[in-house]
């Protein structure tokens, strides 16, 4: 696997653990509609592409009432119960320190992406923060990627890792012929590392890490 010119991140639950605050705003938007809740561990399986493509699939005519009732709940309580995975902001730190460009591609609405990032004084670590509605597409499109690698002026390529815990991310990555390493340092659900297969799995931030500076693990 050729040494990484640049990474980049997935956000909720890769680099950030947001589900509780995702669960509630989403289950007051689908009780809102008339339809009944979703259970924690159906939101964790179900909640992978943006809100503008998914919304109109789940609400039909009625999407955009639905996308402000989800907004103003995940509003009232995001940044306060925002968590960090275990190891990431180390491994962000060791990345940036190795001189390797660092952005995020997240399917998170952008301006509520770069609200966390700023919150956690994150910021700093990348060059690129993409979210939802940035690009002419989300996730699994390649535009995001393209527009991130484009802020980085790093063009895409084997050489390029795209590093999160679902298949969207892979399946994202390869669309964009960078590099999927799928990560497990958060939740991720075991039919997710089969398709599409990732170039990598990794089990911790510090096998990333070690990984992209090293060109090995050492377990």
């Amino acid at each position: 696997m050729p040494a990484p010119q640049a990474i980049l991140f997935d956000w909720d639950n890769t680099l950030v653990d947001n589900w509780p605050t995702i669960h509630r705003a989403l289950n007051a938007a689908l009780e809102a509609m008339g339809q009944a809740p979703w259970t924690f561990e159906e939101t964790l399986a179900s909640v992978r592409q943006s809100m503008r493509d998914s919304f109109p699939r789940m609400f039909g005519d009625r999407w955009q009432e639905a996308r402000e009732i989800f907004y103003a709940t995940f509003r009232e309580s995001h940044l306060r119960e925002l968590e960090t995975v275990t190891g990431a902001e180390q491994a962000l730190q060791a990345l940036k320190a190795a001189g390797i460009p660092l952005g995020v591609v997240s399917n998170k609405t952008g301006a509520l992406l770069r609200s966390e990032a700023e919150h956690l004084g994150w910021e700093k670590y990348f060059g690129a923060l993409v979210g939802a509605g940035d690009a002419a597409h989300d996730k699994p499109d390649p535009a995001p990627i393209v527009m991130a690698l484009g802020n980085l002026g790093v063009p895409a390529g084997s050489d390029v890792w795209y590093v999160g815990d679902a298949a969207i991310d892979i399946a994202c990555a390869h669309a964009s012929g960078c590099c999927g390493i799928l990560i497990s340092a958060g939740r991720v659900h075991p039919e997710e590392a089969i398709d599409p297969t990732p170039d990598r799995h990794v089990n911790t931030f510090g096998e990333l890490v070690t990984l992209a500076v090293n060109g090995q693990i050492t377990i």
